[in-house]
């Protein structure tokens, strides 16, 4: 099956860069960098939310928070044609529940692999459980990212956190 992969437009940028701000948002508030906002078929922000893990439970990500949300509040032909923009490509967790619940394309600024190789340059380690692609979890679900710009600025953001918690020092950044 081929992959549905779509380039990021101008108009997506836009939702992104609001993910980003999100994301930084998570990190002043001490948590990871992730931000994301559920969006309707003409454009409008339905819902958004950031990462929430540093109270203990590592399953408040934005993504899983946007789906119950969309399952709650969406009907299933509106959840088909909504859109999540996010700042890091969803973890398996997450693409999970976006396909559970029937929610249509995922943009995102950076990409799995990229964070995996932040992490690894910074000797940071990995996550619990396999990072796989949404394509591997949710082959159906039409994807667009990373955005090589605003990627760089997801992973400033990471570095801060790390840089933060003394996981790494500005010397092994380079």
């Amino acid at each position: 099956m081929p992959e549905k992969i779509t380039p990021v437009t101008d108009a997506d940028r836009a939702h992104l860069k609001a993910c980003v701000v999100l994301a930084e948002a998570a990190l002043e508030a001490g948590d990871e960098p992730f931000g994301s906002l559920l969006v309707d078929a003409q454009g409008c922000v339905l819902a958004e939310d950031r990462n929430r893990v540093s109270g203990g439970d590592a399953t408040r990500h934005p993504e899983f928070a946007l789906a119950r949300w969309a399952a709650e509040n969406l009907s299933p032909e509106q959840r088909a044609t909504s859109t999540v923009y996010t700042s890091g490509e969803h973890c398996a967790m997450c693409a999970a529940a976006h396909a559970w619940v029937g929610l249509g394309r995922i943009v995102y600024a950076s990409s799995t692999p990229q964070l995996l190789a932040w992490m690894d340059r910074w000797g940071a380690g990995r996550p619990p459980i396999a990072a796989l692609r949404i394509q591997d979890v949710a082959p159906d679900i039409e994807v667009s990212g990373p955005d090589e710009d605003l990627a760089s600025e997801v992973e400033r953001l990471h570095r801060r956190r790390l840089e933060k918690q003394g996981v790494i020092t500005a010397d092994r950044t380079q």
